[in-house]
């Protein structure tokens, strides 16, 4: 593959959406662009960027070069919580809020005074809508969208307007939560087979035409279906590729599958090791828990995460605990502070009296460390994409307890299409997730979830390592085919 020389050194500006499942593959994007010699400005909003510098050793990336860190204000009142912010305002705050501030901070970078590289790209997040807008507004900047989420989720999105148009959403009334109205089959969509519309990315579940969330996505699959913009995913041809057929039929623009970004990184020689070590957790890590596991046997330790957004009832909360200390498994809880809606989250003292040889609590830790970790045996997530290709890249086997957005739709495919996973009813209930936890560790169907984990895990290997793998080739295609051509197109020599 071409590495990019100083005197042509392209510069990408590279902004998520303002949330740690989003960051974290823009960062992973970004790093492997500048492995390859690309000049980066990284784009965080001013709260999650003071996120970042409590979690992380800013200092370390500053002195990263060729590589630099910028924000912008998110339209949103200041706050110095360490949580993260409430998405449908996120959402209002991307449509009105975040085109002008962007456009200056792409101005104020691109002066020849600033000293970097003139923009040569913008890759901007997939649920970014305005950047379609700041590309043409800013005289044509070529853009490149990654999409930050899951193939078939995409796909998923990508129904709303087909379902509106058709008026099953929004729903006439509440009833469609419990009248089996969510069980209707879509029997449209080939790689969907079967798929209840209970799968189908959960904000069409609305009786409200002017729902915020409904029109947002509805926006951004008519962003995605008429950009002519390159699309990259974080995923493989293997895992998806039927996925990536249906697709295909429906967005205008190419679309390169260069995923698992993180199986990419561990790729990066070196001379690149600063680069390998840029976190992008917005909770300062645990390391500790990486010495409790070392202590246990294989397979042995149920790994429990509900990511950076689920939020649950403390009922929920209590269920999930008594089923982990009924199953008799050591177990790794990550719970955060905000895990329980509205409230604190309160573990009843007798389970902490009865796990404590068993079990560790903490706030957040190295997930893909953890989850390649062979002590991991089971994984109970909400079935983010991250956490979805980390238990792939694991080889661990899941229990899937979905929480909104695509995450349903992953877990469909986990469970129905990848044989890795099951599912876990949405009203917890701690003798049924007990037996599923002792399934899954000990079990017949565990086994055999256990070896189709495996057998994803070395497809995913492969696609990224071997000369010849599909993730592989579709990086060099993307790099030496869509970027390296680019000319500048923004008026400055």
């Amino acid at each position: 593959m071409k590495q990019i020389k100083m005197s042509t050194k392209l510069h990408a500006i590279c902004i998520p959406y303002p949330a740690q499942g989003h960051i974290t593959p823009m960062l992973k994007l970004a790093t492997l662009l500048h492995s390859k010699g690309f000049y980066i400005t990284f784009v965080n909003t001013d709260y999650n960027h003071r996120r970042l510098a409590r979690a992380t050793e800013l200092e370390s990336r500053a002195q990263l070069e060729n590589f630099r860190f910028e924000t912008m204000p998110d339209g949103l009142p200041h706050s110095d919580l360490d949580v993260t912010q409430d998405i449908p305002m996120l959402c209002h705050a991307v449509m009105n809020d975040f085109l002008t501030p962007f456009k200056k901070l792409f101005c104020r970078i691109n002066d020849p005074a600033s000293g970097s590289p003139p923009i040569t790209v913008i890759v901007s997040d997939g649920v970014l809508p305005f950047a379609a807008d700041a590309a043409r507004e800013l005289g044509g900047v070529p853009l490149v969208w990654l999409w930050t989420a899951s193939v078939c989720g995409l796909l998923g999105y990508l129904q709303y307007p087909f379902l509106l148009n058709k008026g099953i959403v929004p729903f006439q009334d509440s009833t469609f939560l419990t009248n089996g109205t969510l069980d209707q089959v879509i029997d449209w969509i080939p790689s969907m087979k079967n798929m209840t519309l209970k799968y189908i990315p959960s904000f069409i579940r609305t009786t409200n035409k002017d729902d915020l969330m409904l029109n947002y996505l509805m926006l951004l699959a008519q962003t995605v279906t008429t950009s002519s913009a390159p699309i990259i995913f974080n995923s493989f041809d293997g895992l998806e590729q039927d996925v990536l057929h249906d697709v295909s039929k429906l967005i205008s623009g190419p679309f390169y599958t260069i995923g698992p970004l993180q199986l990419q990184l561990q790729k990066i020689s070196s001379q690149h090791a600063v680069q390998k070590s840029l976190g992008s957790n917005l909770w300062k890590e645990d390391s500790e828990c990486l010495n409790w596991l070392d202590s246990k046997n294989p397979r042995s330790v149920v790994y429990v995460s509900f990511g950076s957004i689920t939020t649950m009832t403390n009922e929920n909360l209590v269920e999930f605990a008594w089923a982990l200390a009924n199953s008799t498994h050591f177990f790794l809880w990550v719970l955060r502070p905000d895990l329980v809606t509205g409230e604190t989250s309160i573990i009843p003292p007798e389970f902490v009296s009865e796990t404590k040889d068993r079990g560790l609590i903490t706030s957040w830790c190295d997930q893909e460390t953890v989850l390649r970790h062979p002590s991991v045996g089971g994984f109970l997530t909400h079935c983010g994409w991250n956490s979805t290709l980390d238990a792939v890249c694991g080889g661990v086997p899941v229990l899937c307890w979905p929480f909104f957005g695509e995450q349903p739709t992953n877990c469909w495919f986990c469970c129905r299409k990848w044989g890795i996973g099951m599912e876990i009813e949405s009203e917890v209930k701690r003798v049924k997730v007990e037996m599923q936890v002792r399934e899954i560790m000990d079990g017949k169907k565990g086994k055999e979830m256990a070896r189709n984990a495996k057998k994803w895990m070395n497809l995913a290997e492969e696609a990224v390592n071997s000369s010849c793998g599909s993730s592989n080739l579709n990086l060099e295609l993307l790099i030496n085919d869509v970027l390296l051509p680019l000319k500048y197109k923004y008026g400055r020599n």
